[in-house]
C-alpha cells in the first residue's frame, strides 16, 4: 500500500458509515411521508365528520395508525442517534487503523533489501559521462528543471472548477493551491528517500514505486483533478537513473584511485628493497676489496702461499657476484617493466581451478605473496609459477586478456582471479614467453587439508 493508500478494512468502514446514512435519510424521508399523510388524514377527517359521525371504529384505527407511526417516527430518531454513534465510532477505528498501517508500512520499508536481493538484474548505466562531475552536473539540471516546472505550476496540476469553498471560487482556487503543494511535498519526500536509497538491485522496483506514489496521489485527489504531471514524473525518473549512474561511476573511480594508490604502495615497497639491497650489496662490495686489499699485501710478502692464493681467488668470485647483483638491481630500477609474473591459488578460500594472476617488481616476489595470503583470506596461497621477465605487464596483460571471459568477478575487472584450468595458462604463457617456467603443479594447501583432518 502507497503513502496515500486506502486499505480494505478501511473501504469496509467507508462503506458501512455510507451504508447507515443512506438508510438513516431514507427512514427520514418516509417519517415526513407519513407526517404529511398524517396531516391530510387528520384534515379529511375533520371535513368528513358532520357526515360519517357513526363509523368512530375508523377513527379509532386511524388513530391507532398515527399513534404506531408516532412511534416509529420516535425509533427513527433513537436510530439516528445510534447512528451517529456508530459513524464516530467508525471513523475512530479508521485513524486508528492508519495508524496501524503506517507502522506496517515503515517495517516493510525497513525489510525492502531483503526482499530485493532476490530481485538482482543486470543494470546498464543510462548516461555515459567521462567522470562523477559531470553526471553532478547534469543532476543539477535535471533538479533545476523540476524547480522551474514548480515554479510554472506544471509539476502537479489541478482543475479550479472543481474546488469551491462556501459557494466561493477564490476559496476553493486558494484551497486547491494549498493541496497541491502539499500533494507534491509528500511526492517529493516519497521520491527523495526512493532516490537516496537506489541501488543496482533495486532500480526497477524503485521506478515501480515512483509510479506508485505518483497514481496513489491522482486517486486520492481524483475529486478534485489534482495530479502528479508526466512531465514532472519523468524528470524524477530522470533524476534515479542519473543517481544511480553516479553512485556507480563513483564507486569506481574510488576503487581506480584505491588500485593507484595499491600500486603506488607496491612501487614504492619495490623502490625500497632497491635501496636497501644496493645499500647492503655495497657494503658486502666495500668489505670484499678492502679484504682484497689486505691480501695482496700480505702475498707480496708471500707469494708462493696457495691458501693466500686461494683466498684471492674466492675474494674475486665474491667481488664479482657482488657487482653482478649491483648490476641487477641498478637494472630492476631502471627497467619498470622488468619483474615476476605469478599464478597463485588458495582452493580453502576459493575452491579448485581458481587461479589468481598479477605480477609484482619486488626484488622478493614471495614478500607480495604473502601479503596477499593475510587475514582476508582464511587461509595462505600456493604458488604454482614466479615468471620473471623483462615486461612483467606484457605477459601479466596476454594472460588476463587470454582468460578475460573466465574473470569470477565480472563486474570489478580489476579484480585478477580466473576460474581457468593450470593447463590452459601453461599454454598462454608458453605463446608468449619463450623461456623454462618451474612449474607446480598441485598446491600444498597444507593448513586447509590439515583442517580438513581435523573435522
Amino acid at each position: 500500500m502507497g503513502l496515500f493508500g486506502i486499505s480494505k478494512k478501511e473501504k469496509e468502514l467507508a462503506f458501512e458509515v455510507e451504508r447507515q446514512a443512506t438508510k438513516i435519510k431514507c427512514q427520514i424521508e418516509r417519517t415526513q411521508q407519513l407526517e404529511s399523510e398524517k396531516k391530510e388524514l387528520e384534515a379529511e377527517i375533520e371535513r368528513l365528520k358532520p357526515l360519517v359521525c357513526p363509523e368512530k371504529t375508523f377513527l379509532d384505527e386511524l388513530e391507532n395508525k398515527i399513534q404506531e407511526e408516532k412511534k416509529n417516527y420516535e425509533k427513527i430518531l433513537d436510530d439516528e442517534e445510534e447512528a451517529k454513534k456508530q459513524i464516530e465510532h467508525l471513523k475512530w477505528l479508521q485513524k486508528e487503523n492508519r495508524a496501524k498501517i503506517s507502522k506496517q508500512e515503515k517495517e516493510i520499508i525497513k525489510n525492502d533489501a531483503e526482499i530485493e536481493i532476490q530481485t538482482f538484474g543486470l543494470y546498464e548505466p543510462t548516461y555515459e559521462f567521462a567522470n562523477s562531475d559531470l553526471y553532478k552536473e547534469e543532476l543539477k539540471k535535471v533538479r533545476d528543471e523540476q524547480k522551474k516546472l514548480i515554479t510554472l505550476k506544471k509539476a502537479c496540476i489541478g482543475n479550479a472548477a472543481y474546488c469551491k469553498v462556501n459557494d466561493s471560487q477564490s476559496q476553493g482556487i486558494k484551497m486547491l493551491k494549498g493541496l497541491q503543494k502539499l500533494l507534491l511535498r509528500a511526492f517529493n519526500t516519497e521520491c527523495d528517500n526512493i532516490v537516496a536509497n537506489v541501488k543496482i538491485s533495486n532500480y526497477d522496483r524503485s521506478i515501480a514505486k515512483m509510479e506508485k506514489a505518483r497514481s496513489t496521489i491522482s486517486e486520492c485527489s481524483s475529486s478534485l483533478k489534482i495530479e502528479i504531471s508526466d512531465e514532472y514524473l519523468e524528470l524524477k525518473k530522470k533524476e534515479l537513473s542519473l543517481a544511480l549512474d553516479f553512485a556507480i561511476v563513483k564507486h569506481e573511480e574510488k576503487e581506480r584511485i584505491r588500485e593507484l594508490k595499491a600500486q603506488e604502495r607496491e612501487a614504492a615497497k619495490a623502490q625500497k628493497e632497491i635501496e636497501e639491497a644496493r645499500k647492503k650489496l655495497l657494503k658486502e662490495q666495500a668489505h670484499y676489496q678492502n679484504a682484497m686489499q689486505m691480501l695482496l699485501l700480505q702475498l707480496e710478502k708471500e707469494p708462493d702461499n696457495q691458501d693466500l692464493i686461494a683466498k684471492k681467488v674466492e675474494l674475486e668470485a665474491d667481488i664479482a657476484d657482488t657487482q653482478k647483483a649491483i648490476e641487477n638491481v641498478d637494472y630492476r630500477e631502471a627497467n619498470k617493466r622488468a619483474g615476476y609474473v605469478y599464478i597463485i591459488s588458495n582452493i580453502g578460500a576459493f575452491g579448485k581451478d581458481v587461479y589468481k594472476i598479477g605480477m609484482t617488481r619486488r626484488l622478493e616476489p614471495m614478500d607480495r605473496v604473502n601479503e596477499l595470503g593475510d587475514a582476508s583470506v582464511p587461509f595462505n596461497f600456493d604458488v604454482h609459477a614466479l615468471i620473471f621477465t623483462e615486461d612483467a605487464p606484457a605477459l601479466e596483460s596476454a594472460l588476463h586478456k587470454a582468460f578475460d571471459d573466465r574473470k569470477v568477478n565480472k563486474v570489478n575487472t580489476r579484480r585478477e582471479f580466473f576460474r581457468v584450468s593450470l593447463d590452459e595458462i601453461k599454454k598462454v604463457v608458453r605463446e608468449n614467453f619463450d623461456k623454462t617456467v618451474e612449474w607446480i603443479d598441485f598446491p600444498e594447501a597444507e593448513q586447509y587439508r590439515q583442517s580438513l583432518v581435523m573435522k
